[in-house]
């Protein structure tokens, strides 16, 4: 982490889980039991059905909401689709794009996730941008390669005024759900390397600007090493952000001066 020159977020992503009963109910909880945040922002990205109710829940609390996916278009005939301007007006601050789950499972493209990424700048909320490699990427040596395309890619349009609402989530596809996590230093590596390819399209200043989180199967037991990496800025939180006293160990771990 760097906080001379960025945020550190510690941003929950509930996948399809929890009703509004259960969002309320965990709020409840965390409420007992979150820290003072002195050090890094908090972000609870939970389903769409859900967001009302979050936004309530954890409005006396320093934890901002956010939402799994957006669609790029402002209204029309996109039946079951949500826009970027539904979202901003229920209080959301922050979108996931382009996940690895969205990717495989949806069929989104690295076009589809720009134009994803340019809807919610223009709505003035920020986009917490995935990318990652496969096992197969990672054991055949094109992981930096692969994973600059995919930031060049889902930046394209965006200008350098805009890019510090901008976050990168770094996700190793063969570590989401598998129980393997990389190294810190596999981490450490790849994050260096985004923000690289960051500083190629934009410069150092806004380089060192943007936060670049790690989101493959971070845990208590795990957080503090991989947050103590310099190009590490935070995490995108999985299974452990299900559990409220998880996930507050997780935070501390962030927390720290």
């Amino acid at each position: 982490m760097n906080r001379r020159y960025r945020k550190t977020i510690i941003a929950g992503n509930w996948k399809m889980n929890k009703t509004a009963t259960e969002t309320r109910q965990f709020a409840e909880e965390l409420k007992t039991m979150l820290p003072k945040t002195k050090w890094c922002d908090v972000v609870v990205c939970v389903p769409s059905v859900n967001i009302s109710a979050a936004v309530k829940a954890f409005k006396d609390m320093r934890v901002a909401i956010g939402a799994e996916n957006v669609y790029y278009e402002k209204s029309g005939a996109f039946t079951g689709e949500v826009s970027a301007d539904m979202l901003k007006d229920l209080g959301v601050k922050y979108v996931i794009v382009g996940h690895s789950e969205r990717r495989q499972y949806f069929g989104e493209t690295d076009s589809i996730v720009n134009k994803k990424v340019l809807a919610v700048l223009e709505a003035g909320m920020s986009p917490i941008i995935c990318v990652g490699e496969s096992l197969e990427q990672r054991e055949t040596g094109v992981t930096t390669e692969w994973i600059a395309l995919q930031v060049k890619s889902a930046l394209a349009g965006v200008p350098a005024e805009k890019m510090r609402k901008c976050v990168i989530a770094y996700e190793p596809i063969w570590a989401i759900g598998t129980g393997r996590t990389a190294t810190a230093e596999q981490a450490a590596e790849v994050c260096s390397s985004i923000r690289a390819t960051i500083r190629s399209l934009y410069g150092a200043r806004v380089a060192r600007s943007v936060t670049i989180q790690y989101g493959g199967s971070m845990k208590p037991d795990n957080a503090a090493e991989l947050l103590a990496q310099g190009d590490v800025d935070g995490g995108l939180i999985g299974g452990a952000a299900l559990k409220p006293d998880q996930f507050v160990a997780i935070i501390n771990a962030a927390n720290q001066e």
